[in-house]
């Protein structure tokens, strides 16, 4: 798996949109070399709140957001979800 920084220099343009008969926000990303990565909202959601999180809090300077399966979500959420994990020496 490779790993890579994006600068805002790499990033081409940036469009958030509902698309036709959705409810949600897409965000496309298009990097200056073509490459095209498309977020669903749910996903951006949870880098804005990890985001806030992280710049807010006066002790947490790292969390990291795990993918995992929720047995009996919410009314209205995803099975899948990105949940926060803060390390013990962050807090």
């Amino acid at each position: 798996m490779s790993k890579w920084m994006v600068r805002n220099e790499d990033v081409k343009e940036v469009t958030l949109e509902v698309p036709e008969n959705h409810h949600h926000i897409r965000t496309t990303l298009v990097l200056a070399d073509g490459t095209t990565l498309v977020f669903q909202e749910a996903t951006i959601a949870n880098l804005v709140r990890a985001y806030i999180t992280l710049k807010t809090h006066p002790t947490i300077d790292r969390l990291t957001l795990m993918g995992q399966r929720v047995v009996h979500p919410k009314n209205g959420y995803a099975e899948w979800q990105l949940l926060e994990e803060i390390p013990q020496e962050s807090r």
